[in-house]
C-alpha cells in the first residue's frame, strides 16, 4: 500500500496521536466516572464531556487555520491559544 500521498511527517503523526489520546482519555474518564451530568453553560444549550471535547477540537482547528492565514507557520503560540481555549470550553460551556 503506497501512502506517500498523505505526507506523513512527525508533526502530522503527532497530531493524529494526540487526537487518539484525547479520545482514549475521554473514554477512560467516562468508564471510571460514568455520567458526567450534562450542563448548560454560556452557550445556553446542554453539553456533555464529549460535546465539550468536540467543540474544543473544532474551535482549535479554526484557531490554527486562522493563525496560519494571519500570522504564519510558527504554531507554538497557536497551540498555547488552543490549550487556553479548550480549558475555557471545559470550564464554561
Amino acid at each position: 500500500m503506497n501512502l506517500s500521498w498523505m505526507a506523513w511527517t512527525w508533526p502530522t503523526a503527532t497530531f493524529f496521536i494526540v487526537i487518539l489520546t484525547l479520545l482514549v482519555a475521554m473514554g477512560a474518564w467516562e468508564y471510571l466516572r460514568p455520567g458526567g451530568q450534562p450542563r448548560v453553560g454560556v452557550l445556553r444549550f446542554e453539553t456533555t464531556r464529549g460535546d465539550r471535547l468536540f467543540v474544543s477540537l473544532l474551535g482549535s482547528a479554526f484557531i490554527t487555520l486562522a493563525w496560519l492565514g494571519l500570522v504564519g507557520p510558527g504554531l507554538w503560540w497557536a497551540l498555547a491559544l488552543c490549550a487556553v481555549y479548550a480549558i475555557g470550553v471545559f470550564r464554561f460551556v
